[in-house]
């Protein structure tokens, strides 16, 4: 075992604090990772403040993972010293369900192991990337390209793959009209992926604040969901329309924007149960989707997409004792558009 220092929520609700953890001693297939940076993602809160329930306490967040390969386990083939890598919401799984190996190991049967917050298959408590080093099996490392800065990667392993997988699978790009609700941390990401997709982009935001973000980022429209208006203008318009935001929805308003057979996917997660009439689904043969990050190969063709086409995340880099300021910041919508922590401060 190693000793590393870390940041931690000693309990649910308490302020973060520098602590230490221990990590496993890297085996035959393990990879271990001098971490850089890690993103400060809404589900870190969610789940530092126990409001998704059942929280692992001390906890360590952090799924956007960014570092450098500094040891590898005998049987290690795809990953050396030196290579720049990432880890993202999951650590391991089955590898032996329909869902692992269609490579979509975000829907293990048994469950995959979440990069903290969760159990591993030996029983212990995992711990994420606020943290000096990681290690991990080198089937849930990803590489990360050159052409891509290590802080804008980061939040790339949850933000980015969360809102790729559902442009990708259902199907924006050219000729294809897509509104993205919210354009915070995942938001801005799923403007920019689907802008560069080929579809025509709009952002449904609260209020006009970020517009001239919104347009810089890709989004060819911009509008305010808080005028009635908007809804009236935008009816039967739109193909494809990603939630991103954690807070309920009134669903019918939204799925009237949808043309026909159009599709609502939800990526964020309110802590709160929603309601919806049915029959705003069954007029205009709708969709009510989720999506819940991408696998491990898709999570690679993500970064690879990224690079070649010259897109990081908008991050502001702050240093460790600073996240507990972050996480109040990122309630108040007050980030453009992510929190990168350099590690090198912990």
């Amino acid at each position: 075992m190693t000793t590393v220092a870390a940041y931690a929520a000693p309990r649910a609700k308490a302020p973060l604090e520098r602590t230490t953890i221990e990590r496993r001693p890297v085996g035959e297939f393990d990879v271990l990772i001098d971490i850089k940076f890690a993103g400060i993602c809404h589900s870190d809160i969610h789940q530092a403040r126990d409001g998704w329930g059942e929280g692992i306490f001390p906890m360590v967040p952090g799924h956007e993972i960014a570092g450098i390969v500094t040891e590898t386990g005998p049987g290690v083939t795809r990953f050396k010293a030196g290579d720049r890598v990432g880890v993202g919401c999951m650590v391991d799984s089955c590898g032996k369900c329909d869902a692992c190996l269609m490579g979509r190991e975000q829907h293990c049967v048994e469950g995959n192991t979440q990069t903290y917050n969760a159990l591993d298959r030996s029983g212990e408590p995992t711990y994420g990337g606020y943290s000096t080093h990681i290690v991990v099996t080198e089937g849930f490392v990803v590489g990360i390209p050159e052409g891509i800065a290590l802080d804008e990667a980061a939040p790339l392993l949850c933000a980015g793959i969360t809102t790729y997988s559902p442009l990708r699978r259902w199907g924006a790009g050219p000729g294809k009209k897509v509104a993205v609700i919210g354009l915070g941390g995942l938001g801005h990401m799923a403007v920019k992926i689907a802008h560069t997709l080929g579809a025509e982009v709009t952002v449904l935001s609260q209020s006009l604040r970020k517009k001239d973000d919104g347009l810089k980022l890709g989004a060819d429209h911009y509008y305010a969901t808080s005028d009635p208006k908007t809804f009236e203008e935008l009816a039967g318009t739109f193909d494809i329309i990603l939630s991103t935001v954690s807070a309920p929805l009134d669903f019918g308003a939204y799925l009237a924007l949808l043309r026909t057979d159009g599709t609502l996917v939800n990526v964020g997660a309110p802590e709160e149960p929603v309601s919806l009439n049915l029959f705003s689904l069954i007029g205009g043969n709708k969709s009510l989707a989720g999506s819940a990050i991408g696998g491990i190969a898709e999570t690679q063709e993500m970064l690879d997409f990224c690079a070649v086409h010259g897109l990081g995340a908008e991050i502001e880099v702050i240093a460790a004792d600073q996240v507990n300021e972050a996480y109040e910041r990122v309630l108040a919508s007050d980030v453009r558009y992510r929190f990168v922590i350099d590690t090198a401060t912990i």
